[in-house]
C-alpha cells in the first residue's frame, strides 16, 4: 500500500502518478487531501465547479460531490478508464482523506517533489479547501479515524 501526501501538490500532476499506479495493481491511499492545489484563476476555477454542480437534473445527474476528498477522487478517476473492467478494478483501490487518518500515521508518506505547487511560474492557483468551501462543503474540519 501506498500512502501519498498531498500537502502543497497540484492535483492533475500527482494523478497521473496515482492512476498509473492504480491501474499497474497497487493500492494508492491519499491523504491530506483539503491541502491539494489546482492551477489556474481561481474566479475560473470555482465557476467551473459550480457549473459542473449545477448540470443535468436532480434525479439524473452528473452528481459532483463538495467535499475535498472526494473532489480529488474524481479528479484521479477523470485519468482512468473508469468505464471499462481494470478501470472500475483501478479506481476501487484508490482511497481519499481529509487529514491523515490515525491507520496512516506511522507510514512512510510519499511526496512528489515535480509536483509541488512552488514549481509554478505563476501564483494563480487555489485549494481543494477553497473550492468545498465554494460549493458549500460541510466536511472541511473533519478526520476520519476508523
Amino acid at each position: 500500500m501506498i500512502v501519498i501526501d498531498a500537502t502543497d501538490m497540484l492535483v492533475g500532476r500527482f494523478a497521473t502518478k496515482v492512476a498509473k499506479m492504480a491501474l499497474l495493481g497497487e493500492e494508492v491511499v491519499i491523504v491530506n487531501c483539503e491541502m491539494a492545489y489546482i492551477s489556474g484563476s481561481p474566479l475560473q476555477i470555482k465557476d467551473k465547479y459550480q457549473n459542473a454542480k449545477h448540470r443535468g437534473a436532480p434525479l439524473v445527474g452528473p452528481y459532483i460531490s463538495r467535499s475535498p476528498d472526494k473532489l480529488v477522487r474524481r479528479s484521479v478517476r477523470g485519468m482512468l478508464p473508469h468505464r471499462q473492467g481494470k478501470g472500475r478494478d483501478a479506481f476501487k483501490r484508490i482511497m481519499t482523506y481529509i487529514g491523515v487518518p490515525t491507520e496512516f500515521k506511522d507510514s512512510k508518506m510519499i511526496s512528489y517533489e515535480d509536483a509541488k505547487v512552488s514549481k509554478l511560474p505563476n501564483l494563480k492557483y487555489i485549494s481543494m479547501q477553497e473550492i468545498s468551501r465554494h460549493l458549500g462543503s460541510k466536511r472541511l474540519g473533519e478526520v476520519r479515524n476508523d
